[in-house]
């Protein structure tokens, strides 16, 4: 190994700004630490401190913002912190003085973080602030405005680990197969000959070659990107996705997707919309494969090298090799868990179900704004749908033999009506938002 990566000492994106709830912390992990993500009322900028109340330990991810303080509160015992992480309140505080001299030692941890492309972003040590100034995030060059861009965003939390998720990924010629009918053929599957341009211990750059030029980049530890073009007239579609690590057999991709054309039609799809139909679905398809092949692996690796356990004869497999060469190298194979006192794969994690594995709701509607606003939007369609239905039989019921026919028909007719898009809601779009099983075998 030529040098030691520390994954700790770079940049992570947590989360869309557009996702996060400014008015009540937000819990998160990274790297195995966990973290809170807060905003003070009175700025426009997030924070993250380590979610740990330094009095008994605490969660203060269960803790609220004080409207008088603006502060962030935990819900023990009322500790109260500043934008900085300094502890501004003690309730239980005898000698106020006293307090204050030894400030220093009731602090959180605050960890450095930005604001940029949409993403709220965090430095992984909080030791190393002076670096972390000096340090580039890895932003991606499509996602950006000025050069005709527009781009939509998504999160979710998957079953399976940082170095399955980035080698996923890396792995285009799955893509037919595994997202049959979502955004590939099985039938129109070719070969995909890729060209190394650059692989260093900063980066890994790819090329392939055939209906569409893609120029793919691997900047470690998160940013795997996807530019493609195609047409005469420099149009440009991408995939930029963060590859984050959360824990042993966990990590968290957030995608953007950034193209510079058909901007008009970016604009009337709902995000949820999206999200439910393509962005999840394309997930569920790698999922229980991904779940499965992790843990095989694992148990491979007990005897032999992964370079034994894979058989990797194509050009697609190249950017595979060229990532897990990398990860040997530099990394010698493993993320440092031990750092944060956490036990390896074997350890910590067994196989899930199917329901956990592609549990929708906790791994995405319940971190992003505009799928939780439609399923909210949905439960009071039904109850208004519901309403309207019983009201009408019983209204109708009631109205005397003369009208009845001339008005009441055409209210049970809409009321009928009703009942359908009440059944429509319930029991075809609501459980997106929740579960979906995803059998490949029924994907004709």
């Amino acid at each position: 190994m030529l040098s030691e990566f520390n994954f700790f000492r770079h940049w992570y994106p947590l989360s869309p700004i557009e996702d996060l709830n400014p008015n009540r912390p937000t819990a998160v992990t990274l790297l195995g630490l966990h973290l809170v993500i807060w905003k003070p009322k009175s700025s426009q900028n997030y924070q993250v401190f380590l979610d740990r109340c330094p009095h008994r330990l605490a969660p203060l991810s269960e803790g609220r913002i004080d409207d008088k303080t603006d502060s962030l509160m935990c819900s023990y015992h009322g500790w109260q912190f500043d934008s900085q992480g300094t502890c501004i309140r003690i309730p239980q505080a005898e000698k106020i003085d006293a307090i204050a001299k030894n400030r220093a030692n009731f602090c959180v941890v605050k960890f450095p973080c930005r604001q940029i492309n949409d993403l709220l972003w965090v430095w992984a040590d909080p030791d190393s602030v002076e670096l972390a100034d000096r340090t580039p995030l890895p932003l991606s060059p499509q996602v950006d405005a000025s050069k005709g861009f527009v781009w939509s965003s998504f999160v979710r939390d998957l079953e399976y680990d940082w170095s399955t998720l980035v080698e996923n990924v890396a792995d285009p010629s799955h893509v037919p197969f595994a997202h049959h009918g979502i955004q590939g053929n099985r039938d129109k599957a070719t070969p995909i000959p890729m060209k190394i341009l650059r692989s260093t211990g900063d980066a890994i750059e790819v090329e392939t070659k055939g209906g569409f030029n893609t120029h793919i980049t691997f900047e470690p530890p998160c940013r795997l990107e996807y530019a493609i073009s195609f047409g005469d007239r420099g149009k440009q579609v991408g995939l930029v996705t963060y590859c984050v690590p959360v824990s042993p057999g966990k990590s968290r991709i957030v995608a953007q997707f950034p193209r510079n054309f058909a901007k008009t039609f970016h604009y009337l799809i709902p995000r949820w919309w999206d999200h439910i139909n393509n962005r999840n679905a394309v997930l569920d398809g790698d999922m229980i494969l991904l779940h499965q092949q992790e843990r095989f692996l694992q148990q491979k690796q007990l005897t032999q090298s992964w370079k034994e356990a894979y058989h990797l004869p194509t050009g697609a497999d190249r950017l595979v090799i060229e990532f897990r060469h990398w990860f040997d190298k530099y990394c010698e194979g493993q993320i440092p868990w031990s750092k944060e006192g956490i036990a390896d794969l074997n350890t910590v994690n067994g196989s899930a179900n199917r329901q956990q594995i592609l549990d929708r709701y906790s791994q995405h509607t319940q971190h992003c704004s505009s799928c939780r606003g439609a399923l909210k939007v949905i439960n009071r369609l039904q109850i208004g749908l519901l309403s309207y239905f019983a009201l009408a039989v019983a209204g109708v019921a009631l109205m005397p033999d003369t009208i009845r026919l001339r008005l009441g028909l055409p209210i049970i007719a809409l009321a009928l009506l009703g009942l359908g898009v009440y059944g429509w809601l319930k029991f075809w779009l609501k459980p997106k938002f929740y579960f979906v099983d995803y059998i490949h075998a029924e994907k004709s």
